[in-house]
């Protein structure tokens, strides 16, 4: 069954590159999801609720595909924590993460062809940041600015150096794919993997 058409429902290059490495063909298509939470939603239910619509969005496109869709939201004691998009904003979220758990909370939702099926799944990774002085926080920016990745810390790049540890059932999750329960949910549809 491999050789069915499958759409990763995003334009994010960290996303396609995680999938790159199930080895499997795919196409990619950034469906246009305004990603602004809807009032008072908890940021786990925004990262669902986007993935989902990605993934409705590229099924009205590509009706004979398997989609993925797939959001990523940072949450701080319920407040969400989005990409930073400016030096400034990056280095005021890494001030105010120093010594706290943030958690990063990725949803998953796959739709097989014509939608007759919805997989959705949310791993979410716990990720305890280090006591940061401002030193370390304007040599990190210099360095990787991760302007746009949640939490300004790209863990598979330099910003392992500023955590004290992680805790998830999935280290790709928090780059933003969940690989584990993506492969699960491939199998499940007769995808061959490995």
């Amino acid at each position: 069954m491999n050789n069915k058409q499958l759409i990763l429902a995003s334009g994010s290059s960290y996303r396609r590159d995680l999938l790159q490495r199930l080895g499997l063909s795919f196409d990619c298509w950034a469906p246009d999801v305004d990603e602004t939470a809807a009032p008072r939603e908890a940021p786990r239910a925004t990262a669902t609720r986007l993935a989902r619509a990605k993934a409705e969005a590229a099924a009205v496109r590509y009706p004979q595909a398997w989609i993925i869709g797939s959001d990523q939201v940072a949450e701080d004691g319920g407040r969400p924590i989005g990409k930073p998009g400016t030096v400034e904003a990056a280095r005021q979220q890494l001030r105010s993460m120093r010594g706290r758990v943030i958690h990063f909370h990725t949803a998953l939702c796959v739709a097989t062809p014509g939608g007759k099926r919805v997989h959705e799944e949310l791993v979410s990774t716990e990720v305890a940041f280090r006591v940061l002085s401002d030193q370390e926080i304007d040599r990190y920016l210099e360095k990787e600015p991760a302007l746009d990745c949640a939490g300004s810390a790209k863990s598979e790049g330099l910003g392992i150096a500023l955590l004290q540890r992680l805790s998830g059932d999935d280290p790709t999750a928090l780059i933003g794919l969940p690989l584990i329960a993506l492969s699960a949910i491939l199998r499940a549809e007769g995808f061959e993997l490995p």
